[in-house]
């Protein structure tokens, strides 16, 4: 697949956003004081870990199938579980240049880790929204889709958790 200039810095920014959506999400884990928070915050990481891979796949020309990618998703796991070492040596690269501006944020409540996220997850899946719209290819712009619907999940995971606790007042 070639892809446009407008495509090429569609998908950039959509990488940037995974790889603050990874370190927040792993960040948010070790700070959360509740245990099923952690969790929900190390398995939404690990998804969002599963974009990145499939937007550096976009942007080398090649398109995933988009239900290959669910298949595929746990055998990625283990592979990423696997070469955890390498991977975790360069994010903590990564970490350490953006880790000033991360630090302000530690110490938060619970509350305040969830707000952050569901704001992200707000912004990241309009973000893939205006993508697939601005993709010429029609298996580009069902991955991108798919990605913007487990961003979806991923709010309504935070909304659900929030509402049970007593977080997020619908009214």
């Amino acid at each position: 697949m070639n892809l446009s200039q407008k495509e090429r810095y569609l998908l950039e920014d959509q990488k940037k956003h995974e790889q603050i959506c990874i370190l927040k999400y792993n960040n948010y884990a070790a700070q959360a004081t509740d245990p099923e928070l952690k969790q929900m915050f190390q398995a939404f990481a690990k998804q969002e870990q599963q974009h990145y891979n499939t937007i550096n796949q976009l942007l080398s020309g090649q398109v995933p199938n988009p239900q290959q990618q669910q298949q595929q998703q746990q055998q990625k796991q283990d592979q990423q579980q696997a070469a955890q070492g390498q991977g975790q040596q360069a994010q903590q690269q990564q970490q350490q240049g953006q880790q000033q501006g991360m630090q302000a944020m530690q110490n938060q409540s619970d509350e305040a880790l969830c707000t952050d996220m569901l704001m992200t997850e707000k912004y990241v899946s309009s973000a893939y929204n205006t993508a697939v719209f601005e993709f010429q290819d029609t298996n580009a712009r069902q991955v991108l889709n798919h990605i913007q619907k487990e961003e979806q999940q991923h709010g309504e995971g935070i909304f659900n958790y929030m509402k049970k606790k007593g977080l997020y007042k619908v009214q």
